[in-house]
């Protein structure tokens, strides 16, 4: 979700996401940002390329699995932590994971609107 919307806000920008342990995107992923006009079906599940990693101005960790499983950060490299809950770890009905979704997915549109506050970037 966060790549979807960094690279919708900020196009002129090289995003991509990585995962410590990557899945498939997850479909309700997908379907809470088709909702608010997002499409991830481009979007595929890679693993922390050592070498993007290392040449990566900013990085920003999601949750506490990637912070405590993520190679060493780059020293040149703004590392910034959002310790949010993990939806896929969601349980319940589908009703009620879409609900821990949304939430998740309204708290990372925050904080990724934010980022031109916090690192230089042109959007």
């Amino acid at each position: 979700m966060a790549e979807g919307f960094a690279k919708a806000y900020y196009p002129t920008v090289t995003v991509t996401s990585a995962g410590t342990h990557p899945t498939a995107v997850n479909p309700l992923a997908q379907a809470v940002m088709a909702e608010i006009g997002i499409d991830l079906s481009t979007q595929y599940a890679k693993s922390i390329d050592p070498v993007y990693f290392a040449q990566a101005d900013v990085i920003v960790t999601l949750c506490g699995d990637a912070r405590d499983h993520c190679p060493v950060i780059p020293i040149s490299a703004r590392h910034l932590h959002w310790d949010l809950v993990d939806p896929a770890q969601a349980t319940g009905s589908r009703a009620e994971q879409l609900t821990v979704f949304r939430q998740v997915r309204d708290q990372i549109k925050a904080r990724v609107a934010e980022l031109k506050t916090v690192v230089p970037i042109e959007a």
